[in-house]
């Protein structure tokens, strides 16, 4: 037994030859170490280093790892090769910081008046869209939550200044990137509200006429990421129901940390539910003295609860908050209270003699 133990001890010490056999085994450089047998002479290697979708040869064996970072090529590294299909249309490598995106500067004098981040953001209104920005950050750390659909009940109760608003606010949070996806394709106006003219959009890339990074606009100076509407369509059902949107949002998750989806009207086309499914949680847009609450009650029963993240009051006719007038500038406040002097002064009839009475009219009630 002494002998046998002393031999089965030697061959085990003993180095293992090569093998003379034509197949041989190589490793994949994964977590596991997976061995395989390598055909890479017969013509074909192992399928899974064939491209998803298409089929086609990858062009690398594997990410590099630990014992692997002496290897050159594969998407990890820089200049690396990347294939992707998702419908051949998105081309989205690597992150929002590393991918060039076109520019346009935004001027406040050019974008429609009702967006107050950008024309007003020192005001009241702003302050709002920004507590609602915190309402969605804090779903974003606590939840996990990171796409969100922008819906109203009916038309014309403000949900693309909703979304551009609030959009505009997450892309200046520091350290955050953020897109907003024009999803209503019937009637695309992001672009329009922006004061800026675009090539491609969401139509385009869903179509296979551009690809993604092509369709992306950067907008300065908050840096906030927009993906236009682009053509007007009237099969979005059929669009935003198919697996290319799947795979853009997908892609659109890697590229940005926040994604805003700007979705047709809730009471009117099935759009909104098809991007709510998709999304993590949707916010739906009301206007007041406008909207009936039977029309929201009716269209809340037909939304999943988990991921209703609350109802925006839009229009409301509120006093302004001691807060806000806190925040005003110094010299603002000093005019305004030297004004409110001014008015007193000529309501005790100590003041000059009052002119000729003035009447204001609204501009919906002239039109």
């Amino acid at each position: 037994m002494g002998r046998v133990y002393d031999a089965l001890k030697r061959s085990e010490s003993a180095p293992s030859q090569p093998s003379s056999s034509k197949s041989s085994y190589r490793r994949n450089g994964g977590s596991e170490n997976v061995s395989y047998p390598d055909f890479s002479g017969r013509g074909y290697g192992h399928p899974w280093e064939r491209a998803a979708f298409t089929g086609a040869p990858a062009a690398f064996d594997s990410a590099s790892t630990a014992h692997t970072e002496q290897a050159t090529g594969g998407p990890a590294l820089p200049g690396g090769p990347a294939i992707r299909d998702a419908g051949a249309t998105l081309g989205a490598v690597g992150s929002a910081r590393a991918v060039e995106f076109s520019t346009r500067d935004i001027s406040a004098a050019r974008v429609e008046p009702h967006l107050v981040a950008i024309t007003e953001p020192r005001s009241s209104e702003c302050e709002q869209f920004r507590s609602l920005r915190t309402r969605l950050l804090e779903a974003g750390e606590r939840e996990n939550k990171r796409a969100f659909v922008i819906t109203s009940a009916g038309v014309g109760e403000g949900k693309t200044l909703t979304a551009l608003n609030l959009a505009w606010l997450l892309a200046q949070s520091d350290g955050s990137t953020a897109l907003l996806i024009d999803a209503d394709l019937r009637q695309p106006c992001a672009a329009d509200y922006l004061g800026i003219q675009t090539e491609f959009g969401l139509s385009e890339v869903l179509t296979g006429d551009s690809r993604l990074t092509q369709a992306i606009v950067k907008l300065q100076p908050a840096g906030l990421h927009i993906l236009p509407g682009g053509a007007a369509r009237e099969d979005v059902a059929e669009l935003l129901s198919g697996p290319r949107f799947g795979r853009l949002l997908e892609e659109a998750r890697k590229l940005f940390d926040y994604i805003i989806i700007d979705a047709p009207p809730l009471g009117v086309f099935t759009d909104a539910n098809l991007l709510i499914n998709r999304a993590d949680a949707a916010l739906l847009v009301v206007r007041a003295a406008v909207t009936k609450y039977s029309a929201v009650e009716r269209l809340l029963e037909q939304l999943p609860r988990e991921r209703m993240l609350g109802v925006v009051l839009n229009r409301a006719e509120r006093k302004p908050e001691d807060t806000s007038y806190y925040y005003q500038p110094r010299h603002q406040r000093a005019a305004e209270a030297a004004a409110e002097e001014v008015e007193e002064l000529e309501v005790e009839g100590v003041g000059e003699e009052p002119g000729p009475e003035m009447i204001y009219i609204e501009e919906e009630v002239a039109s």
